[in-house]
């Protein structure tokens, strides 16, 4: 049930509302006339006008319209809000008390270490969904900034993989897990991961096309244009080689 506690002089609103529920023309409305109100507030008039057309809207809503829009009272513009005010004492309706929660929002923060750094983004992610997957808490630092450029990566020292404190020895055990040298499927067929041809390692990574190619592009004409064959590194040697095992620069 709405009650009163005060007049309309300075009017103070305090939450949301109860009261039979609105239908769905109702709704739409009580969304109409908020639509309404945000763009009134964007253009540019005289404050009496801006009054006289909100108070043009209200008179075509119903009580329960109305019950429902001061709801949100405090969202509304100034001659929004007075416009509303003058329908209620038209109208002889009493104003609505609102009541909201007063505790206050906790926010906490809490402090995470790296546990690994890594250059490339997609290195990064992996290394994060196997901690996610063992369920234990992390964040990618800098994601969003390498994200925008690549090159950044190597300017702020790689991506950041940060746990919490208590759980960096269990995502130390994990991330420092081998390689599995070939990988079963259900279908029974196996999958036996590429090795450096100069050191039989399995720590190697795709580069796609020629980086240092992409690199001289970038400084000489602003764009990393992708020249060159399709490049593997090995993470453990540092050789490069391309699709056909020669060499690469």
């Amino acid at each position: 049930m709405w009650t009163r506690v005060g007049g309309w002089r300075g009017w103070s609103w305090v939450g949301g509302c109860s009261g039979r529920a609105a239908t769905g023309r109702q709704e739409f409305q009580a969304l109409r006339t908020l639509v309404f109100a945000t763009i009134l507030n964007m253009t540019p008039r005289p404050g009496s006008d801006a009054v006289h057309s909100f108070a043009e809207e209200y008179a075509r809503m119903n009580e329960e319209e109305l019950l429902k829009l001061a709801a949100s009272y405090g969202s509304l513009v100034e001659p929004a809000q007075t416009a509303l005010r003058g329908e209620f004492a038209r109208r002889g309706m009493e104003a609505p008390v609102i009541e909201v929660d007063d505790d206050p929002v906790e926010v906490t923060s809490q402090r995470l270490v790296t546990v690994r750094r890594y250059r490339d983004t997609s290195k990064a992610i992996v290394a994060r969904t196997v901690l996610e997957s063992a369920g234990i808490f992390c964040f990618l630092r800098d994601e969003n900034l390498v994200r925008l450029d690549w090159q950044i990566s190597n300017f702020i020292g790689g991506l950041s993989l940060q746990v919490r404190p208590e759980d960096l020895e269990a995502a130390l055990e994990l991330l420092s897990q081998p390689i599995p040298k070939s990988i079963s499927f259900a279908s029974e067929v196996k999958f036996d991961q590429p090795r450096c041809p100069s050191c039989g390692s399995i720590d190697i990574t795709f580069e796609g096309h020629s980086r240092s190619a992409a690199l001289v592009s970038t400084f000489a004409v602003g764009l990393p244009l992708p020249l060159g064959s399709e490049s593997w590194r090995c993470d453990k040697c540092g050789s490069r080689w391309n699709a056909d095992g020669d060499d690469v620069a």
